[in-house]
């Protein structure tokens, strides 16, 4: 067994220079699991998609029925695979889900169609969010403080994100044509799609089937990502601080979630594995830990825990930990 030391004693990040090295040996050590399994790739796709849209024909001829209510029953296993999926398309953004970049761009653009998601553009802010994670210089006070409150973040956040926000290429408009290609392209693909459903199911139908998985998709989304890095002992520091192996390492978390949940979410749960080395697919993040058990205490929170993280919304400099609008 492998043996790399990654917390002090009392279970803390160790800091200081020691800890960097740490973590760049960690990345150097997890990119032995970086290769993709073709099959095993195609085989991941067909086992989200397939289920998806028999889930969402079933729910709209319950609704065709008059079963509203099972309707939303269905909604919620088909949120569950349409998280899935967008955690395929995240891989394909990462250039890890196939061995190819033609076939990860391709894959990833026809999935953000069904996610609402524009790939092109979403792949280089999420770039973005991997290179600054933890790092406090990037982010204006006033809307963070925000967009952190809980009832933003979790009630409107979601259809903003997904239904407004991702129509426009938002903090790439002035990148170029590229952006603004990506999700006007998207959004063609998304209308023409719309216009085909109501067509043949009739607008009430296909909102009242549709918009249910959507929303709890998307909240379910913004609360992975939330949790990913916002728990009360993860690691924050400005530009003369900031180191990014460690802000991989101690400010990603390890969302230890029952197995089913692990699989909707695609082991995303896994994260302080994946701001490491994000070129590892998603189905090896499990055998990493498995082979280097001294990572799975890294961070970890177990999905009880994760609710009290709701709270933790502001980043104290002195107490270097999370705390909530009362502790201010």
């Amino acid at each position: 067994m492998h043996k790399t030391a990654v917390q002090s004693s009392n279970g803390q990040p160790a800091g200081g220079g020691d800890d960097v090295l740490n973590a760049r040996r960690w990345t150097r050590i997890l990119s032995n699991y970086s290769t993709p399994n073709r099959l095993r790739s195609i085989a991941e796709l067909a086992i989200t998609a397939l289920p998806l849209i028999v889930l969402w024909t079933a729910a709209w001829f319950m609704f065709s029925l008059g079963h509203a209510w099972a309707s939303l029953l269905i909604a919620v296993p088909a949120a569950g695979f349409l998280v899935r999926l967008f955690m395929i398309q995240h891989d394909c953004g990462h250039g890890t889900f196939f061995a190819g970049r033609l076939a990860n761009d391709w894959v990833g653009r026809v999935i953000g169609v069904l996610t609402l998601t524009p790939y092109d553009c979403w792949r280089r802010s999420h770039a973005i969010h991997h290179a600054t994670t933890g790092n406090l210089s990037w982010r204006g006070r006033l809307k963070y403080r925000l967009y952190r409150h809980p009832l933003i973040m979790f009630g409107i956040g979601p259809a903003y994100l997904f239904l407004l926000q991702q129509r426009l290429p938002v903090g790439l408009m002035r990148n170029g044509w590229q952006p603004w290609a990506s999700t006007m392209a998207t959004n063609l693909a998304i209308a023409l799609i719309v216009a085909v459903l109501t067509w043949f199911i009739g607008i009430k139908a296909f909102l009242l089937v549709h918009l249910p998985i959507t929303l709890l998709a998307g909240t379910a989304g913004v609360w992975l990502f939330y949790v990913q890095h916002q728990f009360e002992h993860t690691a924050w520091d400005r530009d003369e601080s900031w180191n990014l192996h460690q802000a991989a390492l101690h400010g990603s978390s390890h969302y230890e979630l029952p197995a089913l949940l692990r699989w909707f979410t695609a082991n995303i749960g896994v994260h302080h594995v994946h701001h490491l080395s994000s070129r590892i697919p998603y189905y090896r993040l499990p055998r990493v830990l498995r082979d280097y058990p001294e990572l799975r205490d890294v961070g970890r929170i177990t999905l009880l825990q994760s609710f009290q993280c709701v709270r933790l919304v502001l980043w104290d400099e002195t107490q270097r930990r999370l705390v909530s609008f009362r502790e201010i």
